[in-house]
């Protein structure tokens, strides 16, 4: 596809204060988007801002162990938002209060979790049921810190029910620095296309603040055309990271290289990525933790890389250091069973399916 910067393509992306070194951010995926896979991917460079997996925002206050597991960092992991959800307002701002004497660099409120035990409690998607009280819990968090304040939201929580435009406009007004919205409605799950005209309308509703587009970016050309037919500040990338970690880089590269970017890496590099996150894994929960959380994550390197369904059986089935090291020499030996170990066909990290009532 033909280099065609969009329209603010000559400012840089900003939270408020904070000036972001790129317009392509990760997004916050359950499970995935934790801090070892954020320490691999930042140094092939390109990523603006990473986000954390959502962090209950009531654990956090409460001192649980996984919220606290959740917002773990490092020194070479920033610039970081950390994303809290709830219903409460009290809470959300102790939350947020809490994350800015940790250091982190900006907070995200999640409005698009779909997820039935997170929008049962009143969190989530089904914040935008709630147009008053939905306003003054974001006004809350944003008057407990001086750190930029973005929300994360839906379209909608059903095609009869579009408020993302009025709410973008209405947090604008009351301090978010920026919106990142996902082309779906809650009751649509990750079923359907994106809807990039709704996502436009939220861009054209407010006055000065960025928009973030998202959803079904798993290219570069899903990315230019995001762009194109929205008018968004940035990007936010979630499962298309997954498939792809140098997508950052490429899109930095097709931003200041007149439209061209290098290939994504090959088999070694990929394999050298999952050796380097598995053990940071290991380092911050030690091994037997580390090997169970990691396999999900695995599967998806392995299938990127090409590698043979008993393969990746056999590492799947790996409960010692031996048994791991052993599955990753025999993987190395046989290498990818299409493609080349330097050009690896694409491969898309598919969303979950069914009933979003189900997941």
């Amino acid at each position: 596809m033909p280099f065609s910067p969009p329209l603010n393509f000559d400012t840089p992306l900003r939270y408020g204060s904070l000036e972001l070194g790129s317009r392509y951010l990760l997004s916050p995926l359950a499970g995935y988007t934790n801090l070892p896979f954020r320490r691999v991917i930042r140094p092939l460079g390109g990523l603006g801002l990473a986000t954390t997996d959502l962090v209950n925002a009531r654990g956090l206050v409460e001192g649980g162990r996984l919220s606290q597991q959740l917002i773990e960092t490092t020194d070479d992991d920033s610039p970081l938002s950390v994303q809290i959800f709830g219903n409460d307002p009290q809470v959300m701002a102790d939350a947020a209060r809490l994350l800015e004497a940790r250091g982190v660099d900006s907070i995200d409120i999640n409005m698009g979790c779909p997820v039935d035990h997170v929008t049962k409690t009143g969190a989530g998607a089904s914040l935008m049921q709630n147009t008053d009280r939905t306003v003054g819990m974001v006004a809350s968090v944003v008057d407990a810190v001086s750190l930029p304040v973005t929300v994360k939201m839906r379209l909608g929580w059903d095609e009869n029910h579009i408020t993302a435009p009025r709410f973008a406009r209405l947090f604008e007004e009351v301090g978010v620095v920026a919106i990142a919205i996902h082309g779906r409605t809650r009751s649509q799950g990750f079923s359907g296309n994106v809807d990039r005209k709704g996502i436009r309308q939220v861009v054209e509703a407010v006055e000065s603040i960025p928009v973030i587009g998202n959803g079904d970016i798993r290219t570069i050309p899903d990315a230019i055309q995001m762009f194109q037919e929205t008018g968004c500040a940035g990007i936010s990338i979630g499962r298309g990271a997954l498939a792809n970690p140098w997508i950052f880089r490429q899109l930095l590269e097709w931003e200041t290289c007149n439209g061209q970017y290098q290939p994504a890496g090959g088999f070694d590099e990929r394999l050298s990525l999952l050796r380097k996150q598995f053990r940071l894994l290991e380092q911050q929960l030690g091994f037997d933790i580390a090997i169970g959380q990691f396999r999900r994550m695995a599967h998806w390197y392995l299938k990127s890389m090409r590698v043979r369904a008993a393969l990746r059986h056999r590492f799947d089935q790996a409960k010692t250091n031996d048994e791991l090291e052993d599955a990753l020499r025999e993987i190395n030996e046989v290498g990818p069973h299409t493609g080349s170990r330097d050009a690896l066909p694409d491969m898309h990290v598919p969303v979950p399916g069914g009933p979003v009532e189900r997941w």
